[in-house]
């Protein structure tokens, strides 16, 4: 089952353009932030050997994209918090290194269109934390099945 979960999981990366292109109104959204958000969902579910593997392909994804689409400190930060995730198999290890990685995510969000539908900044009060979501709902990645709902969305991108 996992196999087939990341051989589809690659193809749906392969078969998207592999730059933000933010100026092409068919691409909704950018491999990047999907991959991101695929992060934040095995955190939310505990899982982190999917997580270190999701960090994996984000780290694909960070070194296939053009590098006049990704200035070199944006993905110089995206890369080590990514592969600081993808080395281990510690959650506690991956939510900490996720922190950073979406503190990074947010600044290229706002510094370029990733998507054009709303991106959500939440917020943790527990963990002094942000994260990243394509919903409103609140799906904490820092505490999981133990605080699933801590946490308030503090910040819109449209």
């Amino acid at each position: 089952m996992k196999k087939i979960f990341l051989f589809i999981a690659f193809v749906a990366t392969i078969s998207s353009n592999n730059s933000f292109a933010q100026d092409d109104p068919g691409i909704t959204k950018s491999p990047l932030l999907t991959q991101y958000y695929a992060i934040k969902d095995a955190l939310v579910g505990g899982n982190a050997e999917l997580a270190a593997t999701q960090a994996s392909e984000f780290l694909k994804i960070v070194a296939s994209t053009d590098s006049e689409m990704l200035p070199t400190i944006s993905r110089d930060a995206l890369s080590k918090d990514a592969l600081d995730i993808s080395k281990t198999t510690d959650i506690k290890k991956q939510r900490l290194f996720f922190s950073t990685l979406s503190d990074q995510m947010f600044n290229l969000a706002k510094a370029m269109k990733l998507s054009d539908d709303t991106i959500y900044k939440a917020y943790c009060p527990m963990k002094k934390a942000s994260w990243l979501s394509n919903n409103p709902s609140i799906k904490n990645p820092y505490y999981g099945n133990s605080m699933l709902t801590c946490g308030k969305v503090v910040e819109t991108l449209k």
